[in-house]
Protein backbone atom coordinates (compact mmCIF):
# COMPACT_ATOMS: atom_id res chain seq x y z
CA UNK A 1 0.00 0.00 0.00
CA UNK A 2 1.10 3.34 -1.02
CA UNK A 3 -0.22 6.61 0.46
CA UNK A 4 -0.33 9.94 -1.13
CA UNK A 5 -1.45 13.70 -0.22
CA UNK A 6 -2.88 15.85 -3.00
CA UNK A 7 -2.65 19.47 -2.34
CA UNK A 8 -5.83 21.40 -3.99
CA UNK A 9 -6.77 24.77 -4.56
CA UNK A 10 -8.94 25.93 -2.27
CA UNK A 11 -12.24 24.16 -2.04
CA UNK A 12 -15.26 25.98 -2.55
CA UNK A 13 -18.12 23.99 -0.58
CA UNK A 14 -18.79 20.79 1.39
CA UNK A 15 -20.16 19.92 -1.46
CA UNK A 16 -16.99 19.77 -3.26
CA UNK A 17 -15.35 17.34 -0.35
CA UNK A 18 -18.25 14.98 -1.06
CA UNK A 19 -17.91 14.96 -4.88
CA UNK A 20 -14.02 14.38 -4.38
CA UNK A 21 -14.44 11.63 -2.22
CA UNK A 22 -17.56 9.75 -3.55
CA UNK A 23 -15.53 9.51 -7.02
CA UNK A 24 -11.94 8.15 -5.24
CA UNK A 25 -13.96 5.72 -3.07
CA UNK A 26 -15.28 4.30 -6.41
CA UNK A 27 -11.56 4.03 -7.66
CA UNK A 28 -10.37 0.24 -8.10
CA UNK A 29 -7.44 0.31 -5.85
CA UNK A 30 -8.18 2.95 -3.64
CA UNK A 31 -8.77 2.02 0.20
CA UNK A 32 -8.97 5.19 2.08
CA UNK A 33 -10.13 8.51 1.01
CA UNK A 34 -9.86 11.84 3.16
CA UNK A 35 -11.05 15.11 1.78
CA UNK A 36 -9.70 17.94 4.35
CA UNK A 37 -11.71 20.95 3.48
CA UNK A 38 -10.26 23.29 5.59
CA UNK A 39 -6.50 22.81 4.36
CA UNK A 40 -7.78 21.79 0.80
CA UNK A 41 -5.99 18.57 0.92
CA UNK A 42 -6.73 15.37 0.00
CA UNK A 43 -5.20 11.91 1.57
CA UNK A 44 -4.91 8.83 0.24
CA UNK A 45 -4.13 5.16 0.87
CA UNK A 46 -4.02 2.83 -2.26
CA UNK A 47 -2.52 0.07 -4.08
CA UNK A 48 -0.07 0.96 -6.11
CA UNK A 49 -0.55 -2.32 -8.26
CA UNK A 50 -4.24 -1.28 -9.08
CA UNK A 51 -3.86 2.17 -9.66
CA UNK A 52 -0.94 4.89 -9.35
CA UNK A 53 -1.00 8.74 -7.42
CA UNK A 54 -1.07 10.06 -11.23
CA UNK A 55 -4.42 8.17 -11.88
CA UNK A 56 -5.69 9.55 -8.69
CA UNK A 57 -4.51 13.04 -9.59
CA UNK A 58 -6.02 13.03 -13.41
CA UNK A 59 -9.22 12.00 -11.61
CA UNK A 60 -9.34 15.22 -9.35
CA UNK A 61 -8.77 17.81 -11.71
CA UNK A 62 -10.91 15.82 -14.28
CA UNK A 63 -13.54 16.74 -11.46
CA UNK A 64 -12.55 20.39 -11.82
CA UNK A 65 -10.22 20.24 -9.29
CA UNK A 66 -6.41 21.49 -9.67
CA UNK A 67 -3.98 19.66 -7.96
CA UNK A 68 -1.02 22.17 -6.98
CA UNK A 69 1.09 19.28 -5.24
CA UNK A 70 1.24 15.77 -4.34
CA UNK A 71 3.57 13.67 -2.03
CA UNK A 72 3.43 9.93 -2.07
CA UNK A 73 4.87 7.87 0.19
Amino acid sequence: MKKAVFNLEPLGCPTCVKKIQSTLEKMEGVEEVKVLFHSNRVRTQFDENKVQAEDIQNTITKLGYPVLSQKVS
